[in-house]
């Protein structure tokens, strides 16, 4: 008699159990109840040896779609920036395309190969990244900035600091035409 109890109580709860959750779930998240076809009964016209039915079939699982994943950063910085070369990168025009000569070169790109003096001021030669040499004044634009000044040994560059992190917006860069002794100790 208790095995019958016991076994009637196990068959009984899963069914208790899912009836449960279902009644906790608002009324628009509840699951459909599973709808199974009538089956027929055995030729013998009994319900089987044990006196069981089948248990319904289980409703077939949608499949999850995949979520994409956005980085929030929370005023954390990029870890793909490198912070070797902060700051010296030019952003690229929208077409890419870079105007010819000096205003197309950065300061990076420039190497001063002499000074000149004309009775209009100091005159700086450079050599560009296509093997040119070209001839620029005090006031000239670069891509990332502008010459501000040119003595008889040094030619100073403002150049636009491109880092949102940095407090400076400008820096000066100083390209010096001959190294003295001093500068190399």
């Amino acid at each position: 008699m208790r095995i019958a109890a016991v076994l009637l109580l196990v068959l009984l709860m899963p069914q208790s159990v899912s009836a449960q959750a279902a009644a906790d779930k608002p009324a628009s998240q509840a699951a459909p109840a599973p709808q199974t076809p009538a089956t027929p009964p055995p030729a013998g016209g009994s319900a089987g040896a044990s006196g069981t039915q089948a248990p319904p079939a289980a409703a077939p699982v949608e499949p999850l779609e995949p979520q994409g994943y956005t980085y929030n950063p929370e005023g954390r910085r990029d870890p793909f920036v490198s912070l070797v070369r902060r700051g010296t990168e030019v952003a690229a025009s929208s077409s890419g395309a870079r105007p010819s000569g000096v205003p197309g070169m950065t300061a990076a790109e420039v190497v001063l190969k002499g000074i000149v003096k004309t009775p209009q001021g100091w005159m700086a030669m450079l050599q560009g990244t296509d093997a040119k040499t070209y001839l620029v004044r005090a006031g000239d634009r670069m891509l990332d900035g502008t010459i501000r000044t040119i003595t008889a040994d040094t030619m100073v560059i403002v150049q636009k600091v491109n880092d949102p992190l940095s407090l400076q917006t400008t820096r000066e860069v100083r390209k010096v035409l001959r190294e003295t002794e001093e500068a190399n100790k």
